[in-house]
């Protein structure tokens, strides 16, 4: 173990809690420095506003803090894509918790007036127990807000980061070497293979967003598409975009929660990213409520992040402040378990995960392409929190901490026939 000096720069402060060594070249204000002097990577503490954020929210909270704004200055990476940053972390910052009597002189040393917070950054959700003003975790209102939080940022932002298809979830690449818009288009028209769409079936599409799948089942496949999403400005470019390919008398997109649509009998229902917000303890209700709303023989196809296994855990502090509020992930065999527990059958499902990280890193790649037009719509705070977010999610997904499964199930008619096939017909 280290033994601490009376006095503590930052930079030793540092590698006292990673014994393993730095992964890049960190200096401070205090003019300390630890790490590799020959990597491209350079990470700098610029202000003592950013060390009080980095003490007072230890962890990932803290250090995204500082970045947002521009306390923590970063090199050797564009903010649009910092990947390989991420990738150095999950493969190299292994941290250990310091020992009572270490943490007691670092914080001596580098001073006690660090200890008082600073206010966060404005882009910043409010913590956990002051959203409970906003509602019951998982209401209407509270998830209204939640979505307004992350999907009502600009949809001209969107537009430059997601691309032409305006798809927000992960994409299935045939090729390798396939652009995104390919893969997109792959991924709608798998999940329409999946569900046997057919002329004149009727699908809805929970959690809809700017309505892709919508569209494509109208277009594609002549069907009659209803599509909800809990944020305005989604609804508001759908319809828009509904109305361009002529599509109205097939395609509806509506500003409404889920929990709300009244129609019944549905042929087929599409869950795309949905999944992740409604809670897990809300599941046996999300199922019982999309199983009430199929004919007998209907299928249902859920597509979602989830965790390598089924150990319930909060979500990290970055995420539920920055990007999903009350957001929450489980692994496939919980959801598979509680699809069957709500009556559904369960027939197919597998894992795209290693799709998702090449999804998110042309997601990356668009952002560095409109970095300029994005800051100038977004401000420079929010256009990084992207940047590393997106990052960050590619590496989780290249490293198996996250994964993105699709579960195809059906409702049974009363004598238990599911109507599916011998064996599978859409293909790989």
């Amino acid at each position: 173990m280290t033994t601490l000096a009376t006095q503590v720069s930052i930079a030793e402060a540092l590698t006292t809690v990673m014994p393993g060594g730095l992964p890049f070249r960190f200096t401070a204000y205090d003019g300390s420095a630890a790490g590799p002097e020959d990597t491209p990577i350079h990470m700098h503490l610029a202000t003592e506003r950013g060390l009080s954020y980095i003490l007072t929210a230890p962890g990932d909270l803290g250090m995204v803090r500082a970045y947002v704004m521009g306390d923590l200055e970063i090199t050797g990476v564009h903010p649009g894509n910092p990947y390989e940053l991420m990738r150095l972390i999950l493969d190299s910052f292994h941290f250990q918790r310091p020992s009572a009597a270490e943490a007691l002189r670092i914080v001596r040393s580098l001073g006690w007036s660090h200890l008082k917070p600073p206010p966060p950054p404005p882009q910043e959700h409010l913590p956990k127990w002051r959203r409970t003003f906003e509602g019951l975790r998982h209401s209407k209102a509270r998830d209204k807000s939640a979505i307004h939080h992350h999907y009502d940022v600009s949809n001209t932002f969107y537009e430059w980061v997601l691309g032409p298809s305006m798809t927000y979830t992960c994409a299935v690449y045939p090729t390798p070497d396939a652009t995104l818009e390919e893969a997109q288009y792959e991924k709608y028209d798998l999940v329409a293979r999946k569900l046997d769409l057919k002329p004149g079936m009727r699908l809805l599409d929970v959690g809809c967003g700017w309505g892709g799948m919508v569209r494509h089942a109208a277009r594609e496949y002549g069907v009659q598409a209803l599509g909800v999403t809990l944020s305005a400005a989604q609804a508001e470019w759908a319809a828009q975009a509904i109305k361009r390919e002529g599509l109205e008398d097939r395609a509806e997109v509506r500003y409404l929660d889920y929990r709300d649509v009244p129609e019944r009998d549905f042929d087929v229902i599409s869950s795309i990213g949905l999944t992740e917000h409604i809670g897990v303890r809300n599941y046996p209700s999300y199922f019982g409520f999309l199983l009430d709303r199929l004919k007998p023989g209907g299928r249902l196809l859920n597509h979602c992040i989830t965790r390598p296994d089924n150990r319930f855990r909060h979500t990290g502090a970055f995420i539920d402040r920055y990007i999903f509020p009350d957001g929450e992930l489980i692994g496939s065999g919980r959801i598979i378990a509680e699809a069957q527990d709500a009556g559904f059958e369960v027939r197919h499902e597998e894992n795209l995960r290693e799709h998702y990280a090449l999804t998110l890193a042309a997601w990356n790649d668009n952002l560095v392409a409109h970095w300029d037009e994005a800051v100038a719509e977004v401000g420079p705070a929010t256009a990084k929190i992207w940047g590393l977010y997106l990052a960050a999610s590619r590496a989780g997904f290249e490293h198996n901490t996250i994964q993105l499964h699709q579960v195809l199930a059906v409702k049974p008619d009363d004598r238990g026939n599911s109507h599916f096939p011998l064996r599978p017909t859409w293909g790989s």
